[in-house]
């Protein structure tokens, strides 16, 4: 396969002022650096990073929170009167969930394929605005199997952004940058996951108004939020840094950013070819990562109204339709606080390290899912467990920074590894709701619980098995740059009578 986009911009020579990853590590970094590591920066790159976190991180992270609100507004419009208005029955939102899951599937590689083809900064924006429009189709949706199509058609659109916006987050910043951007991108779905309860606690208000009953507002709402953003990506997105030409970079910051990439290890785009393919697909990095991502993404209950559901059936005392929405948003509000506390921490304090929170989020989950598994538990630590769930819930960001990093040095791979993990997840999650979060078992969904909790454990066995063969990798590389070091200090010698003064290696091992 050719290189397509292969259309480099011709820049000029990038400044000298970027730290390789060995001077960062000796730099003494000021207290401000642990807060955002930016203000720790040379004043060039301080600039450029401003410029592209304010373009590139602002419309991830929009972008993500439409995403995720034209993707979880129906679970707010379900327990607003939408089951009752449309006579919806049975297990009719979890088939309304899972068209959305097909959709979503089905669409995730032709997507990533598609990107290879056409600029990020025309396929992304242009879905959005698909998904825009489906969704304020939704508000004229009078039956069940209407909802099913668009639904599916609004999952085939969703597809394209997760992990395009991942992959071109993990193509434009370095290992100590990428969690903290990485988290932030994430935690703007958990953001949005509030920001519809309270939006559906608002716009219930409405029923009636202009003939459209409270839930059919709420997707009416969700589109004019939505186009704005969608639009802004046509200007914002910086398409990745070898076909970079966006109007706030300048040539010159241009190469900055490829530079950066240099030193980091990253590698540019190169043809797929069989020995490529069978490399990446031979190697532990895919038949790990994957299924730590699909054990994180299918091992929490976020993805099903189990909290509203909680609090609708309870008969004392009666909640309100404003109390059923916005309660369940503390659980959301507590993913956001964690989420950036796992990136802060992992790539300051842990100095790279994402083992750890994922440990960490994976005990919270089994401490919460086996308690409500058991159900008969005092009311107050029914509660706890439903608010401490979101513990669990920010993870997605050190799942893809880790990936990003291990494969680092084989741009293919980097991109293969992130689009499977995501893909994957949801192929699972197309039929595992069917199976163990029926909504006639609802509040207590016994099964869903009792899933979460092998799925959490999954997840923790899986972090320590990649730790260990992410250190073994290192080690190997490490000894090969010595290898290589000696042989080129040698041959120096022989041949001018001095030592090479290259360094020993270009990139530093992480911590792990």
């Amino acid at each position: 396969m050719g290189l397509p986009q292969d259309v480099s911009t011709e820049v000029a020579p990038a400044t000298n002022i970027i730290q390789s990853d060995e001077e960062l590590k000796a730099k003494p970094h000021k207290w401000y650096y642990y807060l955002w590591d930016t203000l720790d920066k040379p004043k060039e790159e301080r600039w450029f990073m401003f410029k592209l976190d304010a373009a590139l991180l602002t419309f991830a992270s929009l972008g993500y929170f439409i995403k995720y609100l034209d993707q979880s507004n129906i679970n707010s419009a379900f327990v607003s009167g939408m089951k009752e208005d449309l006579g919806l029955y049975g297990n009719q939102l979890n088939y309304m969930q899972t068209c959305w899951t097909v959709g979503y599937v089905i669409g995730e590689l032709p997507s990533n394929i598609i990107l290879t083809r056409i600029r990020p900064s025309i396929w992304i924006p242009a879905m959005e605005l698909t998904w825009a429009v489906l969704t304020f189709c939704l508000c004229r949706a009078n039956n069940a199997e209407t909802i099913y199509a668009l639904r599916f058609l609004i999952g085939l659109a969703e597809s394209t952004f997760y992990p395009g916006m991942q992959y071109i987050i993990g193509s434009w910043y370095r290992r100590e940058e990428l969690a903290k951007r990485s988290c932030i991108f994430h935690t703007s779905g958990a953001i949005a996951n509030m920001f519809s309860g309270y939006l559906m606690a608002g716009v219930y208000k409405l029923d009636g108004k202009a003939g459209f009953k409270g839930w059919q507002w709420l997707f009416i709402i969700d589109g004019v939020i939505s186009l704005p953003i969608a639009l802004l990506g046509f200007f914002a997105l910086p398409d990745l840094p070898e076909i970079s030409k966006p109007f706030y970079l300048t040539k010159k910051e241009v190469a900055f950013a490829q530079k950066r990439m240099e030193l980091e290890g990253r590698q540019k785009r190169k043809p797929y070819t069989r020995a490529k393919v069978k490399k990446i697909f031979t190697s532990w990095h895919i038949w790990a990562l994957v299924p730590l991502y699909v054990f994180f993404n299918n091992g929490t209950s976020g993805g099903q109204p189990v909290f509203q559901q909680f609090l609708k059936a309870s008969k004392n005392p009666k909640y309100s339709v404003s109390e059923i929405n916005t309660y369940p948003t503390t659980t959301n509000a507590v993913q956001v606080v964690t989420t950036l506390l796992y990136a802060w921490t992992s790539d300051s304090i842990l100095k790279g390290s994402r083992w750890q929170p994922i440990v960490f989020g994976g005990c919270m989950n089994i401490i919460c899912s086996t308690s409500l598994a058991i159900w008969d538990i005092p009311i107050k630590w029914k509660w706890a467990c439903y608010i401490l769930s979101g513990f669990g819930g920010g993870l997605s960001g050190i799942c893809f920074a880790w990936a990003h990093e291990i494969c680092t040095h084989d741009n293919e791979e980097r991109a293969i590894v992130v689009a499977a993990m995501n893909e994957m997840a949801y192929v699972l999650q197309a039929w595992l709701p069917l199976l163990v979060w029926k909504q006639v078992e609802a509040p207590q969904y016994r099964k869903g619980f009792i899933t979460v909790t092998f799925l959490s454990a999954g997840m923790i066995a899986t972090a320590l098995a990649i730790r260990l063969l992410y250190a073994r990798d290192l080690a190997k590389r490490r000894l090969a740059q010595t290898i290589d070091h000696d042989e080129r200090t040698s041959s120096d010698e022989e041949t001018s009578g001095v030592g090479s003064d290259a360094d020993l290696c270009q990139n530093k091992a992480p911590r792990v």
